[in-house]
């Protein structure tokens, strides 16, 4: 469980620990990246920093342990009364921060373009009104506006966006792929059709063989017929004439 405050916690052990940050992350559920804003002074400005252990979320023993090993993991003390869970409502976001959120939208549009409307607003606590007049540059405000991290600015948790951009992520590669599924059925469907009209045509060609050939037999079978006639006609007339 990350502590109460995590950047002003990650300010604190930046200053007073020797952890690394990827340790710092870990214990306060942020980026290492983040981690190294708060240390170059780029994130957090002007935060605070709060000490863990006065407020018992973690001991000082188990910051010595971790700072003598840094492939180890801090571990907080669970807390002795279960706090309560956030309830699922619409997002707040304070009037300090309102002014951020059309740069947030600008800067998710640009570099997560399969969220969709209905996930931006969820995470800025904004509306599909916003989010098109910014997308449009229709805003009233759009001269101002520059793409801007809305994590680095709290309007937003990494965790939420990360989650967000996973979903959207799956959506659209089962959105590709029933696509996908559909354009080769639609190729057998051709295949099988030209397969068979192919087949009806042969089958044309060979029943007018066939006729052909009939027509054949049948045109040479009266020859035939009269052939036989004067060969009887030859023997049995030749015979009459021996008798006689």
């Amino acid at each position: 469980m990350p502590p109460l405050m995590p950047k002003a916690t990650a300010v604190w052990l930046i200053e007073n620990t020797t952890l690394t940050f990827d340790q710092i992350a870990d214990f306060c559920s942020l980026h290492a990246l983040e981690i190294q804003g708060v240390a170059d002074g780029e994130v957090a400005v002007g935060i605070r920093g709060m000490d863990p252990v006065i407020s018992g979320q973690i001991s000082r023993e188990e910051i010595t342990r971790c700072e003598n090993d840094a492939s180890a993991k801090l571990k907080g003390i669970a807390p002795p009364v279960e706090l309560p869970k956030r309830s699922k409502k619409a997002r707040y976001t304070p009037v300090s921060k309102r002014q951020e959120r059309p740069n947030g939208i600008a800067w998710l549009l640009k570099n997560y373009p399969e969220l969709s409307d209905s996930q931006i607003g969820k995470l800025l606590g904004t509306t599909k009104t916003t989010i098109s007049t910014v997308r449009d540059r229709t805003h009233w405000n759009t001269q101002n506006i520059s793409p801007h991290d809305p994590v680095l600015a709290g309007i937003c948790g990494e965790a939420e966006l990360v989650n967000a951009v996973n979903f959207a992520r799956r959506r659209k590669a089962r959105a590709d792929s029933k696509k996908k599924n559909i354009t080769i059925n639609s190729q057998d469907v051709k295949q099988t059709s030209e397969t068979i009209i192919e087949k009806t045509n042969n089958s044309e060609i060979d029943s007018k063989a066939v006729k052909e050939t009939n027509s054949d037999i049948a045109s040479e079978q009266p020859q035939n017929k009269i052939t036989l006639e004067n060969l009887a006609e030859k023997v049995f007339g030749n015979q009459q004439k021996q008798e006689d």
